[in-house]
């Protein structure tokens, strides 16, 4: 394995500085955008770099559970910031922190017990990383599904509540705009499943062959990875774009718009 100093990050950065300086230029109004993303970036793996060291070390369930759920709650957030109409109050990190709760952590658990049988199952190595790929992809998909729901029952708020005078109950009103965001939330992950190993080497399969594995090795457990990924987005987009769903009605089938905040960007 070809060990990185300091220097090599140093020119992948000019890199990222000279996009930033080309985007200055050109007006797009995305400067602060990428430098302050890259600073995050730097900041974060750097950071998660060392948690990560420690916790190998350790061994701990407990430790391991604790880092998990801080995953969690940094990925609800994110599902929460990228919502143009989200939800008032708790349900809006709500919603997006049960399903990916739900699905995440279950097919990690499925994989960790069930296919690898590793010993502990909960071994940082393993789990970590895991919880960490199922948590990254599944936030795509389940913050394009809320918001997809949450903004064309806003938009097309006429047409439900006219559907609901015609005497179908909230979930057929709905039922159209949630089948198209269940759509929305998987083209993400059908394409990686499409694209992989003919457009492009995913992560996990490029990193275990840089750092000298076998390639045939390293694409099984691209696959493995893959297909936890692609179900754990799905569980977890039904799951959110279901809740998302019921939220927006109350008890009486009612519409309820006013249950969601107005819209924060564009």
């Amino acid at each position: 394995m070809i060990h990185l100093n300091s220097w090599d990050l140093v020119w992948a950065a000019l890199l990222v500085l000279g996009l930033a300086a080309t985007s200055r230029r050109m007006g797009l109004g995305l400067t602060r955008s990428i430098l302050v993303s890259a600073a995050r970036t730097l900041v974060q793996l750097g950071l998660i770099g060392l948690v990560l060291k420690s916790l190998f070390a350790v061994q701990n369930p407990f430790w391991v559970a604790l880092v998990a759920l801080g995953m969690l709650g940094a990925a609800s957030h994110e599902v929460w910031a990228r919502q143009k109409r989200p939800f008032v109050g708790l349900w809006g990190l709500g919603i997006g922190a049960g399903a990916m709760f739900i699905s995440s952590f279950t097919v990690t658990f499925f994989a960790l017990v069930v296919i690898l049988q590793n010993d502990p199952w909960w071994e940082p190595q393993y789990a970590i990383p895991m919880v960490g790929m199922l948590l990254g992809n599944t936030m795509n998909g389940v913050s394009l599904g809320i918001n997809h729901v949450t903004f064309a029952a806003f938009k097309e708020k006429g047409q439900i509540e006219a559907r609901l005078l015609l005497g179908q109950t909230a979930a057929q009103a709905i039922g159209g705009v949630k089948r198209e965001a269940v759509r929305v939330g998987l083209t993400p992950i059908i394409n990686t499943m499409a694209a992989a190993g003919l457009v492009s080497l995913p992560g996990m399969m490029t990193g275990q062959i840089l750092a000298g594995g076998d390639p045939l090795e390293a694409a099984k457990y691209q696959v493995l990875i893959i297909f936890m990924i692609a179900a754990g987005s799905g569980f977890g987009i039904l799951a959110s774009v279901h809740f998302t769903g019921q939220r927006l009605f109350d008890e009486r089938d009612r519409l309820r718009p006013d249950r969601l905040k107005p819209a924060r960007f564009g």
